[in-house]
């Protein structure tokens, strides 16, 4: 009974954390999707996202990390031998159009990994990168766990389906972000096509010429097997906020691109419901704090700058929390730029900014009511130097006596 209550406890405390992401229901056939808007890192839609999953030739960014890591020249050439392909018919595997022996830089293998995905292109990046294809799957294992993915294995550079094969939609998210931070890889997943150095293949982005997906869906990399499904990881930028989209186990049947469907669902529900909504102007006073021993009862704070917020167009300022903890009452005797606390501020539960509240200007000081508050204290003293005195002239006057006498 002790086991069942803690249970439904941690469920009940679990629903209210991932509430803001995962109440939104919308209507996407793929088993797993995470979505970020990038400019703030953060999650906007989640689904099953922590799920350990096949991920098909989203395999191959991280194939691509490794090759951008260690290869400083992307223009040095290499020769393609029979081992490359060794295969890649049987398994029915989509390749470039490499061919053996011809001589190709690793930016040619890079944009025949990315664009057309070609399983030939990774067998040749992880054969010259890594010596062995065994020695490359090895150094995407170490990247991974340098960047502390813990559901994430890899046991070959193209995406083949494999048991220990697998990572999450979260993780590979993290593995994409990764690999954004490189310009030449962002420049390939971008580009419209390439030709090759030789001149001999000229390389479609199959993302970019894709009419299920509008002008706001600037590039990525698809992955497709039985074990996998349809999976897309992307990038989209519209409005001028850039969204970062991953999503897995669409199926794979005649009816249509599930996994661009839903990526059309996903990016344009936030491109029509949300923005960056204006929730605290630089007139809007976020703090009033009282004073003691000033001319202001009063001091109010305000923020540099209006603080935008990326929200849904129908957000309510009333959700909006600000919760204050620090000195309460300021007095003429403060500096000016005093530290007096902190001030966090909340959209429904979900904390949007964190200020640091300091004292802009030193007060001034109110004589008038310094004599108010000591009032009494000050009536005492005036007595007192009253009777002092009085008793001072009433034993003068009792010499006096004494010595007339």
């Amino acid at each position: 009974m002790k086991n069942i209550f803690k249970c439904f406890f941690c469920l009940i405390i679990s629903l209210f954390i991932f509430s803001n992401v995962q109440a939104l229901d919308l209507d996407i056939q793929s088993s797993n999707a995470i979505l970020y808007n990038t400019d703030e890192n953060k999650v906007l839609y989640q689904k099953n996202e922590n799920e350990k999953v096949q991920i098909a030739s989203l395999t191959k960014i991280m194939t691509a990390i490794i090759t951008l890591e260690k290869i400083d020249n992307l223009d040095k050439t290499v020769t393609l031998v029979t081992e490359d392909f060794k295969g890649l018919l049987e398994e029915n595997l989509v390749v470039s159009g490499f061919k053996v022996g011809q001589t190709v830089s690793y930016r040619d293998l890079l944009y025949g990994l990315l664009l057309p995905s070609g399983a030939d292109a990774a067998k040749a990046l992880a054969r010259n990168v890594g010596g062995t294809e065994e020695e490359f799957v090895r150094l995407m294992n170490e990247k991974a766990k340098s960047l502390n993915l813990k559901n994430t294995s890899f046991t070959n550079p193209i995406g083949l389906d494999d048991e220990n094969n697998y990572s999450t939609v979260k993780e590979v998210s993290i593995i994409f972000k990764q690999a954004l931070k490189n310009e030449d890889f962002k420049k390939i997943i971008t580009d419209v096509s390439y030709t090759t150095s030789d001149g001999s293949l000229t390389l479609k982005n199959k993302i970019r010429h894709n009419n299920n997906v509008g002008t706001y869906l600037l590039g990525g990399k698809t992955g497709t097997t039985d074990g996998a499904g349809l999976c897309l990881a992307s990038i989209a930028q519209a409005d001028g906020v850039n969204f970062l989209l991953v999503t897995t186990g669409a199926p794979y049947d005649k009816k249509g691109p599930h996994n661009y469907e839903d990526a059309k669902t996903i990016y344009e529900y936030f491109i029509d419901n949300y923005d960056y909504q204006k929730v605290v102007a630089v007139s809007d006073s976020i703090l009033s704090l009282e004073t003691k021993y000033a001319k202001e009862n009063q001091v109010h704070f305000y923020l540099d700058n209006d603080l935008k917020v990326y929200l849904p167009n129908d957000f309510n300022k009333n959700d909006l929390k600000f919760d204050y903890s620090g000195i309460k009452l300021i007095t003429p005797f403060m500096e000016k730029g005093t530290k007096l606390g902190t001030l966090d501020i909340y959209y429904k539960d979900e904390k949007i900014k964190s200020v640091e509240i300091t004292l802009k200007d030193k007060l001034e000081i109110s004589f008038i009511k310094i004599i108010e508050e000591y009032r009494l204290v000050l009536i005492g003293l005036i007595l007192l130097v009253f009777i002092l005195v009085f008793m001072k002239k009433c034993k003068r006057k009792k010499k006096k006596r004494k010595s007339i006498r």
